[in-house]
């Protein structure tokens, strides 16, 4: 799919998140899930997929991800059990 993606990692259900955009969905989780890129999310270990939106274009998800970041973390966290009440691991569904 072309476009981009705005996702959620968090470190456990109802653990520490992190809201990040890409081109490639299954490249950058597989980055998060073995610690290959420096900084926020290999720091504090989050590697559990448990949010993600695509968008017809990059610059809309750039936008929808700038737009999510000022978010509370209630509201990040609403739009996370709206979707996935489980907060399971949503990597198994993105590269099958």
């Amino acid at each position: 799919m072309s476009g981009g993606y705005v996702y959620i990692m968090a470190s456990a259900p109802n653990g520490i998140l992190y809201v990040g955009v890409t081109s490639d969905l299954v490249r950058r989780v597989y980055e998060h899930r073995n610690g290959l890129i420096a900084g926020f999310t290999k720091r504090y270990g989050l590697k559990r997929l448990v949010y993600f939106e695509h968008h017809d274009t990059i610059q809309a998800a750039i936008q929808r991800e700038h737009n999510m970041k000022h978010w509370s973390r209630t509201w990040k966290v609403r739009l996370i059990l709206a979707n996935n009440p489980e907060w399971n691991d949503l990597y198994d569904t993105i590269t099958q």
